[in-house]
């Protein structure tokens, strides 16, 4: 959670080999996936790095999102920008919407960075094996338990959420 306890939660597109991108591209396109992501992420405070933003090339609507990035230059319309972890939560936290979750959009280091306060994970597991050079992270799966597995055309819907303690 965040400080003022927003959830935090992952969502990611993961195939089997643990890719989620090939450079600035998913390495795959499965009908209802990208749609599943955006019923999810919808009125929720989307937070992601600057090369997915980069990727996506525009804000998406319907959510507020926030880029977290190193480069103190950089800046886009219609999205709030962050240079560390701590001013990207605090930003999630000042959203208008009390019941509005961050939702964690990539790519790998701003997941590795927000793993240690994630409250849920909502994986689509992919049921390929590409090539690609950006993976998910590897994370203790003693310290998550799978509440629920949904077979979909081509990838599996997975959530999962940390163990407390």
């Amino acid at each position: 959670m965040t400080p003022a306890g927003r959830r935090v939660v992952h969502v990611a597109a993961v195939a089997r080999n643990g890719v989620i991108g090939h450079g600035p591209d998913i390495p795959w396109r499965i009908p209802g996936e990208q749609r599943r992501f955006k019923e999810l992420t919808w009125g929720h405070v989307l937070l992601m790095g600057r090369t997915t933003y980069d990727s996506i090339g525009r804000p998406l609507p319907g959510r507020t999102t926030v880029v977290l990035t190193r480069d103190e230059a950089w800046s886009a319309d219609g999205v709030l920008v962050a240079h560390d972890l701590d001013e990207a939560l605090a930003l999630a936290d000042a959203h208008e919407d009390p019941a509005a979750q961050l939702m964690v959009a990539g790519g790998a280091q701003v997941y590795a960075a927000t793993f240690p306060v994630a409250d849920e994970q909502l994986i689509s597991e992919v049921h390929l094996e590409p090539e690609g050079d950006v993976h998910y992270p590897a994370f203790d799966r003693g310290a998550w338990r799978e509440v629920s597995r949904e077979p979909a055309e081509g990838y599996d819907v997975v959530r999962w959420e940390r163990l407390a303690g």
